[in-house]
């Protein structure tokens, strides 16, 4: 059982935060840091079990977190999870579009349901994120949405080719909403290298599941990212950490 860390209490929560795929990894950590920094949560993703255990905690501990089942490869549903930011905290002033998958394998291998889930997830998942939060942010006049996306966003690997193809399109949206908002909407991409999470679990080749091993014999902790994604969050409205790529100090991926 994770020992509770008890969050100093604060009588005006800085921001209401909304996490996608915040049952594991770095969203999990996430949550914890940015209700320890005193953030309104709602948290968001499939396995609820996982999301009442958290919120559970995190509000044992003093903090204020809700969750919501959220599937992001739905429109209507992501729809309903900023909704229900909006309704229960009466605004959302951040989205954190971690949810992600990463099934690699080798292109000859053919597994296009995995091509298929990657493009649905990691892509679709951030663009209806977008599409959900953004008009409630233009409206209210400020907003930020902070996009998890890979070290895959800049260079492609064997067997991760798809992988690095959704990464790459997740840093495009990022740069194409930056450019088109008026600064009144703030644009936050966060490239982990090598971390420890889930995502290697889910690899179902062979090879590609042996070599990612090897690959990840060097991690960060998700406490990291979560570092990172609080310390953009943290920035005065002027502001704007457009991206930020974090590595393991000890490997050069």
């Amino acid at each position: 059982m994770t020992e509770l860390t008890a969050i100093a209490p604060t009588t005006e929560p800085t921001k209401v935060v909304a996490i996608t795929g915040a049952s594991s990894g770095i969203g999990e950590a996430t949550a914890r840091r940015l209700a320890a920094d005193g953030h309104r949560l709602l948290l968001g993703a499939r396995r609820t079990d996982r999301l009442d255990a958290l919120t559970r905690e995190l509000n044992t501990a003093g903090g204020t977190a809700q969750f919501q089942r959220l599937d992001v490869t739905d429109a209507a549903d992501v729809r309903a999870f900023v909704q229900a930011a909006e309704e229960r905290f009466g605004r959302l002033d951040a989205l954190v579009n971690n949810a992600g998958v990463m099934p690699l394998s080798p292109l000859a291998e053919l597994r296009t349901e995995e091509w298929d889930r990657m493009i649905d997830v990691n892509v679709r998942g951030v663009l209806h994120g977008i599409a959900a939060a953004l008009p409630g942010m233009r409206a209210r006049g400020g907003g930020h949405f902070v996009t998890v996306a890979s070290v895959g966003a800049y260079e492609v690997s064997p067997t991760a080719a798809v992988y690095c193809a959704t990464k790459f399109a997740v840093r495009a949206i990022s740069e194409g909403l930056r450019q088109e908002s008026t600064g009144n909407i703030r644009v936050t991409l966060v490239s982990p290298g090598v971390t420890e999470s889930e995502l290697a679990d889910h690899i179902c080749d062979p090879a590609a599941r042996a070599a990612m091993k090897a690959y990840r014999a060097v991690a960060l902790p998700a406490s990291a990212i979560a570092d990172a994604i609080a310390y953009a969050l943290a920035q005065s409205p002027e502001v704007d950490v457009n991206e930020i790529v974090v590595r393991p100090a000890a490997s050069a991926q």
